[in-house]
């Protein structure tokens, strides 16, 4: 079976996902071109060589619509016979992008894809594609459906997060963001957002706030109690797990992902056809996996598919390096490491969506790339990507430098 090799990745910059952010102008569909167009002219690719496009995106309707994929082929200029697929896994589409392009090269089928996420949430809006899991009772019912902040709030209550220990991470998202992107740690991975007279709209990432402590995020109210209370889904949290009696809520706008938008590339493809397109290996995608999970809890997912995916590749915690942990909540983060018993010092060592923002379906490749870059900075040999969803499933990837 032939490896699938990651030659490349690049990302925009993350604009906040309003109506006064930086990139709200930029169709979605020009964000994406916008990786791909950094893609090819950074590699001199020939695209007649690419087999594939594949990006996730969570909200595929209006402008991001109609397979944003093929389109963005179009608005970016590569050739015609590039076909292109969007794919829909909530929160782990730019993963699950990514892992669906190393299938199609593991499998031997193709040769050279680019996979990645758009996601443009100032524009289309979060849940703008709607969907039966929150409205449809006989689906709703069954699945203790409720908003993923009440799930982080139980995940805290559940297994012992205090409001202090999640804004003590939400600070440390926030300094290590602001290190990385002090240090230059970003600049070869992030290329600017440009206007049609190529005047640069975005080069850094928006949302970060880099003094915030925990005075500042000690001010904020909890986001989600009273839909908690008002909405009933306190009540449906307890219901699903009749051992807590009150929901602790210590969840806020400072210690959640940022709402923004965003996409990004990464460039794979066999032995064989980066040696043809004179491309460098850098690193390859050694196994992958996907999960359901406990649905009330919703956001565990990471640990039920992290254990999954290291039996299937006979591994163990100790042969990883580093760990990315997409950081949808605080809570999450801190369940992962309470779980494996982590040193803190190896995940999200670069901040994370907290920090710098959530672009739903580009943040998975987004991960992938961070970690890529921080495994060769630090001469690091294999790192953990891993995503929380909503309805309750976990994705993960493991990367190995070559």
């Amino acid at each position: 079976m032939p490896d699938a090799l990651i030659f490349d990745h690049v990302r925009t910059p993350r604009g906040r996902g309003k109506k006064d952010g930086s990139l709200h102008e930029v169709p979605a569909v020009r964000l994406a071109a916008s990786a791909l167009e950094a893609m090819r002219d950074r590699n001199d690719l020939d695209t007649t060589l690419v087999d594939d496009v594949v990006l996730g995106c969570v909200d595929p309707v209006g402008e991001a619509g109609g397979d944003i994929a093929r389109a963005s082929v179009f608005a970016a200029g590569y050739d015609k016979a590039v076909p292109g697929i969007q794919i829909n896994r909530f929160c782990a589409s730019g993963l699950d992008a990514v892992n669906f392009g190393a299938a199609q090269v593991m499998s031997g089928q193709h040769d050279l894809v680019i996979t990645g996420g758009v996601e443009s949430m100032s524009r289309v809006g979060l849940g703008a594609s709607g969907g039966a899991w929150p409205v449809d009772p006989q689906v709703a019912l069954p699945s203790y459906f409720m908003p993923q902040g009440v799930s982080a709030d139980l995940i805290a209550t559940k297994y012992g997060f205090s409001r202090d220990d999640v804004d003590a991470y939400a600070v440390q998202s926030q300094n290590r963001a602001a290190k990385a992107w002090e240090k230059g740690y970003f600049k070869n991975s992030v290329v600017p957002v440009k206007d049609i007279n190529g005047i640069t709209i975005l080069d850094r990432d928006e949302h970060m706030r880099p003094g915030t402590d925990m005075q500042a995020l000690a001010s904020l109210n909890p986001s989600f109690e009273m839909m908690g209370a008002m909405g009933g889904f306190d009540a449906v949290a307890i219901q699903a797990h009749p051992e807590i009696e009150t929901i602790k809520h210590v969840h806020h706008a400072g210690n959640s992902s940022g709402i923004v938008d965003g996409a990004a590339a990464i460039l794979i493809g066999s032995r064989k056809a980066g040696k043809k397109a004179g491309l460098k290996p850098r690193a390859r995608i050694r196994a992958f996996a996907n999960i359901g999970s406990e649905p009330a809890l919703m956001l565990t997912g990471p640990v039920d598919v992290t254990e999954k995916l290291l039996k299937n590749a006979g591994m163990g915690l100790k042969d990883i390096d580093l760990f990315e942990i997409n950081e949808a909540f605080a809570s999450v983060v801190l369940r992962y490491q309470q779980a494996f018993d982590l040193d803190p010092d190896v995940v999200n060592v670069n901040g994370g969506a907290i920090a710098m923002g959530h672009p739903l379906g580009a943040t998975g490749a987004m991960l992938l790339g961070t970690v890529l870059d921080e495994l060769e900075r630090r001469d690091l040999n294999t790192a953990l990507v891993t995503l929380c969803i909503g309805a309750g499933m976990g994705t993960a990837t493991i990367i190995e430098r070559v």
